[in-house]
């Protein structure tokens, strides 16, 4: 197999490769991630993926990318990462009760292919009360998540339901990305 790289800097996406055993290294690509005028958000997220993937294959043609890129969406917007306490806040008061989307774009590609998809995983919060939101801000667990939340860590308490791929949610849906491995290695 030729040389495999993960095309983020996303500390979890580096640990979910690792829990399934794959040996890679990281380039991070720096592309510009603004939505276009009206594109969709999966189509958004496929893109991204898409343009990171491609970004490192310059780089490193003789090797196997994959790149990602996870968006949370509620009422068909992107949430983003709080900026401030006021701002987490604001979006747990948006997300208390309620279920939202998390979609991941994942392309992996080499010199002869490039293939992606998007996964989709519905999550459900409990009711956030004042204490909640306070007790999880203190953890300093929200600060550099979409949605201000990190399913794998404290927030778990407050996940009501899950549907679809709790991998998806951490940040990379492992057993697509495999599939799509898989298939890049057999028409190498």
């Amino acid at each position: 197999m030729a040389h495999l790289i993960l095309a983020s800097s996303s500390p979890r996406r580096k640990e979910l490769l690792l829990q399934v055993g794959l040996d890679f290294t990281v380039c991070s690509p720096d592309i510009d991630e603004s939505v276009l005028k009206h594109e969709q958000i999966d189509g958004y997220v496929e893109r991204l993926a898409r343009q990171k993937a491609q970004a490192v294959l310059a780089l490193y043609p003789s090797s196997t990318v994959i790149a990602a890129d996870t968006s949370l969406v509620f009422a068909n917007q992107i949430i983003g990462k709080p900026e401030s306490k006021q701002h987490a806040f604001d979006i747990w008061r948006l997300l208390s009760g309620q279920k939202h989307e998390v979609l991941t774009g994942v392309c992996v590609a080499n010199a002869k292919q490039l293939l992606s998809v998007v996964v989709r995983t519905e999550v459900e919060f409990q009711y956030f009360s004042a204490k909640d939101m306070d007790e999880y801000w203190a953890t300093g667990e929200p600060i550099g998540k979409a949605g201000g939340y990190a399913i794998q860590g404290f927030a778990a308490k407050y996940v009501k339901h899950i549907n679809g791929s709790y991998s998806n949610v951490v940040g990379l849906p492992l057993h697509e990305t495999i599939q799509l491995l898989d298939q890049i290695q057999q028409g190498s």
